[in-house]
């Protein structure tokens, strides 16, 4: 699902450079479940960033379920972000004017889908999700939970074969943390979605089928637990 060599994005500010990643190689199969571990500025978000088409690498490769992701123009990386990737974000990035339900539509409805399909993909989403009395609220009027539950109907609804998340548990409580968590891993146990959780905690570390530790960039060990 996703393998890079030599991967490397290097920023400068002024006439000095940041690094992001490093001469990065790393192979994540379809199915599994990778938990990347690491202080902040370790490179997890960074790493996370270019798999999803957010940002381009300064060198080394990068394919993603088929696709050299630094070699798509702007119209194929759009494409490639509606239909490849599911994003979950620590901030969750719910636009604040429309409700729960046009939330989780809109990314399908983007990419061309039929109103009354995403609809009903959309309601399915968010009833497993328990969101069904949640509906017609805006975000503000949700709890961080509900928001972070939203954030993850909006993820699936165009059925994506990776899922991406950002420290989202970051802004939680333990409970609703745990519940997130549970529900990234039942999406990988039921399911068989490919799932990548950048977190600098331990919550999901029982659920992973492999930890990864970043450190300056780079990996600093890698760790099965299956």
């Amino acid at each position: 699902m996703v393998q890079a060599e030599q991967l490397t994005r290097i920023y400068r500010l002024g006439d000095a450079q940041v690094i992001g990643v490093i001469d990065l190689d790393l192979s994540i199969q379809p199915g599994e479940l990778v938990v990347l571990k690491g202080n902040s500025g370790s490179g997890k978000s960074t790493l996370l960033a270019l798999i999803a088409g957010l940002d381009q690498p300064t060198s080394g490769r990068l394919r993603v379920a088929g696709r050299e992701v630094g070699r798509l123009d702007a119209a194929e990386l759009t494409r490639y972000r509606r239909e490849v990737v599911g994003m979950v974000f620590q901030t969750f990035n719910l636009l604040p004017t429309l409700s729960v339900l046009e939330n989780v539509s809109l990314p399908a409805l983007l990419a061309g889908k039929a109103g009354p399909a995403v609809r009903a993909r959309a309601l399915e989403l968010l009833d497993w999700l328990q969101l069904s009395a949640r509906l017609r609220h805006l975000p503000a009027q949700l709890s961080g939970g509900e928001r972070q539950r939203t954030a993850i109907a909006r993820a699936l609804i165009n059925d994506p074969r990776l899922i991406l998340a950002d420290e989202p548990t970051g802004n939680l409580d333990s409970g609703n943390g745990a519940i997130v968590v549970k529900l990234l891993s039942e999406l990988h146990r039921h399911q068989g979605r490919t799932i990548v959780i950048a977190t600098h905690g331990t919550i999901a570390d029982a659920c992973a089928d492999r930890r990864i530790r970043l450190k300056d960039g780079a990996i600093l060990d890698r760790q099965c637990d299956v």
